[in-house]
């Protein structure tokens, strides 16, 4: 697991080259975000297009929120499993278990026609695989890599979420438009499983010395999320601003297949593109975002008046070009306001309180979710999609604007036990105003 020596020419291969270990690891990162991202996206697609004949928003609604509660409520249970099993098996078994629950769907699916109650308790048990696969796999970063990696390992790891989900994406709606719900779960099954063999294959760096209850590093008692926050007026003020906000951006998953059917008439391919254009500017602004000018709540209140701006035009528009456009520029927002938060966030929380702040926050914005899918979900069979795209954009403004008064709250300096820290990678890397819209797991 030690590094290549480096070259005598000071290049060195990439971290998944050079390190078996990682990379074996991150391999089965992708496969299992491609999975769990297409099989949301294809499922959520069958439901409007084919599945269900009336009430089709509030069924692609009622999808989306089941896939995303595990998160948010198995949030203290997948914390204990992490720090009292070892980081292998936990990965091993959460990768199976999905692999297991796919392949019996797939079979049910091809034996006979699939109810859609079985898509559902399928959706909850892959989202409750990767509610633990994805947090156990972040803490085990130091246990892969040496002490030099673990920022180029964690900054590996979250880049290729976005590219992981914008591949699942794409294929989801496609191998459902030309294989259904059967090739779709055996698609899904085999990442699956894939995955699952990849971690058995690695040997993790503190199997000898702690492998077995993975408790090490916990005797300090960190605060609860609560009492970080209690010291925090700024960050607390500002987690509401976006929790507000994720409301209405996460709706975006629930009015594109709306949309794509109703005002588009398009198909899976169509639903790709609309897919690809939001994954695109996702990935755009998580670059670029670095390099905006301005401080963090001047630039979130713009993002999130752009977005409003964006969200708006479809509703008024419809046409293909138009929509695509319209979530290139949104998903380019999104990525902007990640970067800039929680660099802001590194600097402004304590290093000792960052692992709670950081997974308790992940699932207080994720928390809006459920609620985002099942409204906007039932709205979708009452209201036109355009309808839903002003609705959005509206309720956006007051967001934006709360951001905005926040600029003068903002303190000068970081917190003087964190300011060293601003280069260091979160434990669970949170995406406001849009963490759904970078990839609902």
């Amino acid at each position: 697991m030690t590094a290549a020596p480096t070259a005598a020419t000071g290049r060195r291969l990439p971290l998944v080259l050079r390190n078996r270990a990682f990379g074996a690891v991150w391999l089965g990162q992708v496969l299992t975000q491609a999975a769990v991202r297409m099989f949301q996206v294809g499922v959520s697609w069958w439901l409007v297009a084919y599945a269900v004949s009336g009430g089709n928003g509030l069924a692609s609604g009622l999808f989306m929120a089941v896939s995303t509660v595990p998160a948010v409520a198995l949030a203290p249970v997948v914390a204990k499993a992490i720090g009292r099993f070892a980081h292998r098996s936990v990965l091993r078994t959460a990768a199976g278990g999905a692999a297991v629950a796919a392949t019996a769907l797939a079979v049910w699916a091809y034996a006979s026609d699939l109810p859609i109650a079985a898509a559902y308790a399928a959706t909850l048990a892959l989202a409750t695989c990767q509610a633990f696969f994805d947090p156990c796999l972040t803490t085990s970063v130091p246990e892969l890599v040496d002490d030099e990696d673990i920022e180029a390992a964690t900054g590996f790891e979250l880049s290729t979420q976005s590219l992981a989900s914008l591949g699942g994406a794409l294929l989801g709606a496609l191998i459902v438009d030309r294989a259904g719900i059967p090739g779709l779960a055996a698609g899904c099954a085999t990442a699956y499983a894939a995955a699952a063999v990849l971690i058995a294959t690695v040997r993790f760096r503190t199997a000898a010395a702690g492998d077995g209850d993975g408790e090490a590093g916990e005797e300090a008692g960190p605060r609860t999320l609560r009492q970080v926050l209690a010291g925090l007026p700024f960050v607390r003020a500002i987690l509401i601003c976006f929790t507000a906000a994720n409301l209405f951006t996460t709706a975006v998953f629930i009015v594109m297949p709306l949309y794509t059917k109703s005002v588009l008439h398009g198909d899976g391919a169509t639903v790709a593109l609309l897919e690809a254009a939001l994954g695109t500017g996702t990935l755009i602004g998580s670059f670029t975002g670095a390099r905006i000018p301005g401080r963090p709540t001047v630039v979130g209140s713009a993002c999130l008046g752009a977005m409003a701006l964006a969200l708006a035009v479809p509703g008024i528009v419809g046409e293909r070009p138009v929509i695509a456009g319209s979530l290139a520029v949104t998903g380019w927002c999104v990525g902007v306001i990640g970067v800039r938060f929680v660099a802001l966030f590194q600097r402004l929380v304590p290093t000792a309180d960052k692992p709670a702040f950081f997974a308790v926050m992940q699932a207080v914005l994720g928390a809006t979710f459920p609620l985002a899918s099942l409204l906007f979900g039932l709205l979708g069979d009452h209201l036109s999609p355009q309808t839903l795209c002003l609705i959005q954009a509206v309720g956006l403004v007051p967001a934006a604007c709360a951001l905005a008064l926040l600029k003068e709250l903002a303190p000068a300096e970081p917190a003087p036990d964190s300011a060293e820290q601003a280069p260091e990678p979160a434990e669970q890397t949170p995406q406001p105003a849009g963490a759904a819209a970078g990839g609902a797991r």
